[in-house]
């Protein structure tokens, strides 16, 4: 009788630890990222350091929670937004191209597109930079004068920052030959080949590395926090650029490292109307997934959401992200009052555009004209 017993409680027992193992595992599927099957990223081109990183935690969503990704690369600011404009994306990894965007400034201040009412996720802190090679001799953007210069088309985020660059020295595009490429990993390629003296370009972007090895050799021009003048000069046309001390990237290391401007880049970005559980569930899966790719390139550790997910950066956050930031005790009060600041400032810059639009159909201005007038008028607007 005492055996039977035993094997009844037995059997009890086992059903209780079972319920309850069946429990926690239900509970934690519950809580798992909820994903499409599919999805699509627009990026910068093949071989850029924001195509590598897309990549990279494109890799490890398809290990863990095997969504299917692909990734839509283009190597200028419009052709990576504009996949995102028309829904084709459900995110992209951009660059600079959303402070001008959602400002309504360069390329996005003509009567087509106008100030975009863009929310950020995750913004990777990095650094951006001025290479040149070790066979042209040059050392400083003083030593740019008279030299071939970069300039892509349809990329204000490039080529604002060389004009930043250039402005550093006391120079600007008057004092240089200007060289097109069709995008950044033909501008970035155009060194191996002895096309251009100097293009803008991440440090870890892979043809940096090439190039380091090159017969032509790689040189960075260094912008030296202790250069006020320099850095007055580029502030007034790149004010989201800080000094920073870089560690990471082709000929540079802890030992070795270089003076070069801060900023974000690539910034994971989605309108401010993206459905709020999809963009919570999307940061969750790139938080959750971030010990399989933190390892898988140099830079990606700064993908850690206490480095990405906190202001400031090129646009407010998203209600989303700042959800499941808060959650995680990431977002702070001080990062509230930042993005609220934000989120109003942009809105009055919507509001100008608005009137702006008004005033050039009642006055039948033809599109060529517009920007002027828009740009004139957003002035007015955020002197008020």
């Amino acid at each position: 009788m005492s055996r039977l017993r035993l094997k009844k409680n037995g059997f009890i027992f086992t059903v209780c630890i079972s319920l309850t193992l069946f429990g926690f595992l239900t509970l934690a599927a519950a809580e798992a990222p909820v994903l499409p099957k599919t999805m699509l990223w627009s990026c910068y081109d093949v071989g850029a350091s924001g195509y590598i990183q897309a990549s990279a935690i494109a890799d490890a969503f398809v290990k863990k929670y095997g969504v299917r990704i692909r990734l839509l690369p283009s190597g200028t600011s419009i052709g990576r937004l504009i996949p995102l404009t028309t829904g084709r994306v459900s995110c992209g990894f951009l660059a600079n191209e959303v402070f001008f965007a959602v400002e309504g400034l360069y390329d996005f201040s003509s009567i087509e597109w106008g100030p975009q009412d863009l929310r950020l996720i995750l913004a990777h802190p990095t650094t951006i930079a001025l290479a040149t090679t070790k066979e042209s001799g040059i050392k400083s953007v003083k030593g740019l004068k008279g030299k071939r210069v970069s300039w892509i088309p349809g990329a204000p985020t490039l080529n604002i920052k060389a004009e930043a660059f250039l402005a550093f020295g006391g120079l600007t595009w008057k004092d240089v030959k200007r060289v097109e490429f069709p995008s950044y990993g033909a501008a970035c390629k155009a060194l191996l080949q002895g096309k251009t003296d100097a293009s803008v370009v991440s440090t870890s972007a892979s043809t940096m590395y090439e190039l380091e090895t090159s017969p032509r050799g790689l040189q960075w021009i260094p912008f030296p926090a202790d250069d006020k003048e320099g850095w007055k000069g580029m502030l007034k046309i790149a004010p989201f650029l800080s000094p920073k001390q870089e560690t990471v990237g082709a000929a540079i290391s802890k030992e070795n490292p270089v003076a070069l401007p801060g900023y974000r880049y690539p910034m994971i970005t989605v309108y401010a109307n993206a459905d709020v559980e999809q963009v919570y569930n999307l940061i969750k899966a790139l938080d959750e997934t971030y010990p399989m790719y933190e390892k898988t390139h140099a830079v990606m550790p700064a993908w850690k959401i206490s480095e990405a997910g906190v202001p400031p950066a090129d646009a407010p956050y998203h209600v989303g992200a700042i959800k499941y930031l808060k959650e995680k005790g990431v977002w702070t009060a001080k990062d509230d009052e930042w993005n609220n600041g934000r989120v109003a400032h942009l809105k009055k810059v919507q509001e100008a555009w608005d009137n702006a639009i008004s005033q050039a159909e009642l006055k039948k201005m033809k599109s060529k004209h517009f920007p002027k007038f828009w740009l004139e008028e957003r002035a007015k607007a955020l002197a008020d």
